[in-house]
């Protein structure tokens, strides 16, 4: 098994060469061939044998076989059934891994329900485990599985994986950067990111045209329980930052015009003291979300009407 684990370039261009098809650049497909770096994401995961991982982009299972080795329980979904066919051969002596030949994404804002609830059951099955995401994750679909991730009800604790460096600079961005935007503001607002690696296009095969990261994602419990409704405020960031060089009053005012005037807005703005000359990528986390947690109460109900606050 632990030969499995070193796909090696050479190795890699043998096995595609043997089955008569080439890695597919519309699913991203590009092989991690540095084996020390493979090693790194895997130990940076710190994996016990009563973790539960979920591996997205099984590609040909050098990845998976050696995660089986660590882990209680390896779920790994691949969508591409050329690849799934070679993975499940090289791990077909690995008792503890569940391969799954599917989009792991329903759509771009939800993660397959057949794959949560099969992550539901197998935690279950591990309560002193942890639910852990260990992956080179294919470009293409690296910010919806990680956001989408984050915003399932999993308890998961921990994400390792590979992904554009672009997209690492995004995650960890601060307010008033070119970067930062409503994926900065969503991951830090309930985990701890850092980018924990930078990589070349050389440490994969095909290389791909751009720099790559290795980034490393813990949860915090407590800081979701400052969020008064998650869809809310992710939607919230998410229409805020599509405007995010206006006025925050004026882009307020547009998205909830249907819910309330500009005096109730200009109102709840007051109350919270917030700069009206401010921009979204000027607010950090902190401000973003009393403003949003204040405008989810005021639209529900759950407070003073806006017009009423002093």
């Amino acid at each position: 098994m632990k030969d499995a684990s070193r796909q090696t370039r050479q190795q890699l261009m043998s096995l595609f060469r043997e089955h008569g098809f080439n890695p597919r650049s519309d699913l991203g497909q590009n092989f991690l061939i540095d084996i020390n770096l493979i090693e790194f994401v895997v130990r940076a995961a710190e994996i016990s044998r009563d973790d539960l991982i979920l591996e997205v982009g099984t590609g040909t299972g050098g990845m998976t076989a050696l995660l089986a080795q660590q882990a209680g329980q390896v779920v790994s979904v691949e969508v591409d059934p050329k690849m799934h066919a070679l993975a499940s051969h090289i791990t077909r002596h690995c008792d503890n891994v569940t391969l799954i030949n599917r989009d792991i994404l329903r759509n771009k804002n939800t993660l397959s329900p057949e794959i949560v609830d099969l992550l539901r059951q197998e935690t279950a099955k591990r309560p002193d485990g942890q639910l852990k995401l260990v992956a080179n994750l294919p470009y293409s679909v690296a910010t919806p599985v990680i956001s989408n991730l984050v915003a399932s009800d999993l308890q998961w604790s921990r994400i390792v994986a590979t992904i554009q460096l672009e997209l690492g600079e995004k995650m960890t961005a601060e307010p008033g950067s070119g970067s930062y935007g409503a994926l900065s503001v969503w991951l830090q607002s309930q985990c701890s990111v850092r980018i924990i690696r930078r990589m070349g296009p050389q440490v994969f095969w095909p290389r791909p045209k751009v720099q790559s990261a290795i980034v490393s994602i813990r949860r915090h419990d407590g800081r979701a329980e400052r969020i008064d409704d998650r869809p809310f405020f992710l939607d919230f960031i998410r229409r805020l930052f599509h405007h995010r060089r206006k006025l925050v009053r004026s882009v307020l005012c547009g998205m909830y015009s249907k819910q309330m005037s500009r005096k109730d807005v200009d109102t709840i703005l007051a109350e919270l003291d917030h700069d009206p000359e401010s921009r979204a990528e000027q607010l950090d986390v902190n401000e973003l979300l009393r403003l949003a947690n204040r405008f989810f109460q005021v639209i529900n109900g759950l407070s003073e009407s806006a017009a009423s606050v002093e």
